[in-house]
């Protein structure tokens, strides 16, 4: 039973597919892969990037027929870096080498009106640049999200900014030797905050055991606390976990620090707590993977956790073995 000005609300998430259909469930290999038909129904379904291997309009073209079998009332995607021609000042300095034959100047364009058209909105998505936003669903149901497809510059892909560089928080939270460049910061208290790339030490380590996840956008967390952050990016690192966040966390945001300083301050009360999902390793998931923090299991508390979850879909080999996570929360409901 949903606590009274409250709505359960579920939400499914998935992040860098690159151009992968759901296996069919009559494939002989089906079950050696997690991202199979039919996916389940869902109020909102939250892609965090990386839709293609990059950015050509054909593959355009076959995300947006994939995301349109989707059930889901209501559909937010992102990119990511791998999706070159939607980041236009990328494309220009790379999109030849990226594209070859298919390269034109006119691709970044063409690929934005197919995000903001007919196409995408006849499949219900709704693409979403970076910046805060606001959503109301039919039940009621408000929710406010942050959206951002940039990442730490990783070899040359798009949407990048450098390591040194803070764009999640307002400069009088930066840290003692980042360099502001936030256009778009993180505002007041989002409920879900969508990034294609994760925050440092939260589901951020890659196959060699190094975190690198962004230590800006972890600030920007521990200052903001939102119910839900999501990302990908890093497809070893799929997985969900429920941060615990000190009673200091806010005046951590202010303390001033340098980065290495702070990626060795303890950041959560306890360790990064492993979400029950049923399975000992959620990587091995064959079915999507169901977590219910909304009343009807156990509420997170606002301003206190946060949901954790890397949803990256593929593989280091670019296969679809990873399961999408589905997600009950709370929303706040209009009157």
């Amino acid at each position: 039973m949903a606590v009274p000005g409250f709505q359960k609300t579920r939400f499914m998430i998935i992040s860098d597919t690159h151009t992968r259909d759901p296996i069919r469930q009559d494939d002989a290999n089906s079950g050696r892969y997690g991202f199979v038909e039919p996916l389940p129904e869902t109020d909102v379904l939250l892609h965090c990037g990386d839709l293609t291997m990059v950015g050509l309009l054909s593959e355009f073209e076959d995300v947006i027929s994939m995301l349109s079998q989707i059930k889901a009332e209501l559909k937010l995607v992102i990119a990511g870096n791998h999706d070159c021609s939607l980041d236009e000042e990328y494309y220009r300095r790379a999109g030849m080498y990226q594209h070859g034959p298919d390269h034109h100047p006119d691709v970044p364009k063409r690929a934005m009106d197919m995000w903001k058209g007919e196409m995408a909105k006849q499949a219900g998505i709704t693409y979403l640049e970076e910046g805060n936003y606001e959503f109301t669903l039919k039940s009621g149901a408000r929710f406010t999200i942050y959206a951002s497809p940039y990442q730490p510059e990783f070899c040359d892909w798009a949407f990048p900014y450098e390591k040194d560089e803070d764009r999640f928080n307002p400069t009088a939270f930066s840290l003692a030797d980042a360099r502001n460049i936030a256009q778009n910061p993180i505002e007041g208290h989002p409920d879900i905050v969508m990034t294609h790339g994760p925050a440092f030490g939260c589901l951020d380590r890659q196959y060699e055991g190094l975190n690198v996840g962004c230590p800006h956008l972890t600030r920007a967390l521990m200052r903001t606390r939102p119910l839900l952050h999501c990302c990908g990016h890093i497809h070893e690192a799929h997985g969900a976990r429920k941060i615990l966040w000190t009673p200091d966390a806010h005046d951590l945001t202010t303390k001033q620090m340098v980065t290495e300083d702070f990626k060795h301050t303890r950041l959560v009360n306890d360790d990064n707590v492993k979400v029950e999902t049923g399975f000992s390793d959620d990587r091995k998931a064959r079915k999507p993977i169901f977590i219910d923090y909304s009343s009807s299991g156990t509420p997170l508390k606002r301003s206190e956790e946060t949901l954790m979850i890397n949803s990256a879909i593929v593989d280091l080999r670019y296969r679809p073995t990873h399961a999408p996570y589905v997600v009950d929360l709370d929303l706040l409901k209009c009157s």
